[in-house]
């Protein structure tokens, strides 16, 4: 077909046009990248306190960022407080009661005790000597053999005491109990202290510390009010804990692997967020309503799941809509 143009100034606007629309026309032909519609998704982490009570404090509200162990709320603490020192005194007693079987007497006991060792042994010496000058005295024909014998019975006799002064100072300085009585004292001491373990740990879980920094999405009490034993307080999302759920066709799934690399992107999101597929459904489904279309609704299609950088992570939203490009 031939153009012609009232007006020969005409003809080099129209050349001119063609040479611009070429390029547009022939990018349109070339075929574009596939995407796959999904979401992004998070999995919250519930806090909650193993015993319930009154909520005393709460530091964090909905929507704020929080680091790794901030504090985020208390319940009344009274009970275990108290429970926490009776624990302690328990302990205390059972730590002195082990104490005073499992040394010895007093000081004051064991030095008079050594002070009787000391008068015997002094007896013992005296008698041993009238011993030796009575046994002089018998073989020069001074003294008769019954003065001698009484010297001899005496001189036994301190001898005899001497030994039982040292065999009292031995029991004074070991302890008082039997072995069977000082084994159960020990196993009582570590009793009580598992006992305040346990009730140390109770009073601990009655003040909740955040796992790991996150976001406080929600929070379901207020100050005040009752808390049932298990019930979650506060609800966080880790920026770890964000992922990209999306849907590949059956005709595709043979060469979609674990740890493939996706790009992602979204309304708002600035750059592509690069993401690594960690899950591929073994049982598939019939197309979302989400992605519903005409041309595809009888198709089946296979849930596949990605985890992008924690950096990237941050900068979505649960429930977000993403267009997901497998590389």
């Amino acid at each position: 077909m031939t153009l012609r143009f009232s007006s020969p100034l005409l003809a080099p606007f129209f050349a001119l046009f063609l040479a611009c629309l070429l390029p547009v026309v022939s990018g349109c032909e070339k075929k574009g990248a596939t995407l796959y519609q999904g979401y992004a998704e998070g999995e919250f982490v519930l806090v909650a306190a193993p015993a319930g009570g009154r909520l005393e404090k709460r530091w964090v509200q909905r929507g704020q960022n929080v680091r790794a162990l901030a504090p985020l709320f208390a319940l009344e603490q009274e009970n275990e407080k108290s429970a926490e020192r009776e624990a302690g005194a328990r302990l205390r007693t059972a730590e002195a009661r082990l104490a005073n079987i499992t040394v010895g007497r007093r000081p004051s006991e064991i030095d008079a005790v050594l002070a009787g060792e000391a008068q015997a042994e002094a007896a013992r010496r005296l008698s041993l000597l009238q011993l030796e000058r009575h046994e002089k005295l018998f073989a020069s024909g001074y003294i008769a053999r019954v003065q001698l014998d009484e010297v001899r019975a005496a001189h036994s006799t301190n001898t005899a005491r001497v030994a039982e002064a040292k065999a009292q100072l031995r029991t004074a300085q070991q302890s008082l109990g039997r072995d069977k009585e000082i084994e159960a004292a020990r196993t009582e001491v570590e009793a009580a202290r598992a006992a305040l373990a346990q009730s140390s740990w109770r009073l601990e879980q009655r003040a909740v510390q955040a796992p790991a920094a996150a976001l406080v999405h929600d929070t379901f009490y207020s100050e005040g009010e009752w808390v049932q034993a298990g019930s979650p307080v506060v609800s966080l999302l880790p920026p770890g804990n964000m992922k990209l759920r999306f849907f590949v066709p059956e005709t595709v799934l043979g060469s979609v692997k674990v740890g493939q690399t996706v790009s992602a992107t979204c309304n708002g999101c600035g750059k592509a967020i690069a993401a690594k597929i960690s899950y591929l459904s073994r049982q598939p489904e019939y197309t979302p309503p989400v992605i519903y279309s005409r041309d595809q609704r009888t198709r089946l299609v296979f849930l596949a799941e990605a985890l992008p950088e924690a950096s990237d992570a941050a900068r979505l939203h649960p429930g977000q809509p993403m267009d997901i490009e497998l590389k």
